[in-house]
């Protein structure tokens, strides 16, 4: 589930840099920042800017703004609270959390800056020269984006539809790129960064304390928002590696989080590719929303659930396809997710782990096995959690209605696999 869209700002850079010093410059910080960053960005990738890159400066009410409207444009209202309602189902955010409004403030309280491909224009936040190395970071970050932008149609990959783990792994290539280059024009090209990308992830962790809305923000979301850049930069670094001199976005992006997570799925040959799932109309009710949740946000939700890392990668791992929906029935809204793996021993962990997160989310309450499918009766509702086979692969169906929906929202024998 892919809740970000190129505008968490650069929380982890600022870290990564906050042991490099330099002099305060002249009045005009911003200029100096795009001027010395253009040579910096051209050296490092190879390339060459084909028309100078714009900068504007904004105030951080003026960004607010912006940001709302890029917000609301990229991922509609209605979308968003389709996402809502399943994480809600699924225990991973409170019942009363406004993710869009959460969202906003989080975009807004941490951004410096923002390179926006349809207007070809750099914005920049007034008052975050203050930090000259926050700075140079962000305007290196965000310059990275306008060169890939004049190399490629950057506004087009970063608005896939219908698959969110597709849409994370291709903005991981995107993102990660632009969080390395400026790391490794700092360290060399050749340098691994000290600590590793784990340490990044718990200095951020550590400086909350002045990101409240990010300290407040669930942790299956902070980890969403931060892979594109950090789980990002791991891989083009191995991409640089395995295909030195060549540009990721002039390859074939990798098709899902798990060729992020497991580059040898993306580097082998052939690749290993998700399979793709359809489902049919559901047998009540109408479909609200679908859309792909992928091995890294299925990894992450088990991990934010059940606090157990070995348990939620054993469960996650072996992932080749899915895809989740929303049903609205006369009873109300109901889910369901079907989950491909590679193996039948693959599909019963995952199985067993989200019976788990069905017990967390209705405490208290058996479950019930029958022949293939388990289930949990709560509080109105009905879980079931089915496992067998679909097209001949290994599967598992997550689903959670309300009590008065009899049997599954689809027909398995009508899903269609490509």
């Amino acid at each position: 589930m892919r809740l970000s869209d190129r505008v968490l700002p650069l929380c982890c850079a600022a870290l990564a840099l906050a042991a490099c010093t330099r002099p305060q410059r002249a009045q005009d910080a911003y200029a100096a920042a795009v001027n010395e960053a253009v040579p910096i960005i051209q050296k490092a990738t190879g390339l060459s800017f084909r028309t100078p890159p714009q900068y504007k400066i904004r105030t951080r009410a003026e960004m607010h703004d912006f940001l709302a409207k890029l917000f609301d444009e990229g991922k509609s209202a209605r979308d968003l609270a389709a996402e809502q309602t399943v994480l809600r189902r699924l225990g991973v955010i409170p019942d009363t959390l406004d993710l869009h409004k959460l969202l906003l403030d989080l975009y807004t309280e941490q951004v410096a800056g923002l390179y926006d491909p349809r207007s070809k224009v750099l914005y920049v936040v007034q008052g975050s020269d203050t930090d000259i190395a926050t700075l140079d970071f962000t305007v290196q970050h965000e310059l990275v984006h306008a060169l890939q932008d004049q190399y490629m149609n950057l506004d087009s990959v970063e608005n896939l539809k219908g698959d969110d783990d597709r849409s994370l792994a291709a903005a991981a290539v995107i993102e990660g790129q632009a969080t390395l280059v400026p790391l490794q024009a700092m360290l060399g090209k050749g340098a691994e960064f000290p600590g590793g990308w784990d340490r990044v992830r718990e200095a951020i962790r550590e400086n909350q304390t002045s990101m409240p809305v990010m300290a407040r923000t669930p942790e299956f979301l902070q980890e969403i928002l931060i892979f594109p850049y950090l789980s990002g930069a791991e891989f083009v670094h191995e991409f640089q590696r395995e295909r030195p001199g060549q540009m990721p976005y002039n390859a074939e992006l990798p098709t899902s989080t798990s060729q992020i997570m497991h580059p040898r799925e993306y580097f082998g040959t052939p690749p290993e590719e998700p399979i793709t799932v359809d489902l049919p109309a559901p047998r009540t009710g109408t479909l609200d929303y679908d859309n792909v949740m992928g091995e890294f946000s299925t990894k992450v939700m088990l991990f934010d659930r059940l606090k157990d890392q070995n348990q939620a990668s054993a469960a996650a791992e072996g992932w080749s396809g899915d895809r989740y929906a929303l049903v609205k029935t006369p009873q109300g809204a109901g889910i369901a997710w079907l989950m491909l793996f590679r193996s039948a021993v693959d599909a019963a962990e995952f199985a067993q782990a989200m019976q788990s997160l069905a017990q967390l989310r209705y405490p208290g309450v058996a479950a019930r096995r029958t022949g293939a499918t388990t289930t949990l009766n709560a509080n109105g509702r009905t879980v079931t959690i089915w496992g067998g086979e679909v097209a001949g692969h290994s599967a598992v169906l997550y689903q959670d209605a309300p009590a008065g929906v009899s049997g599954p929202l689809f027909d398995l024998a009508k899903v269609r696999l490509n």
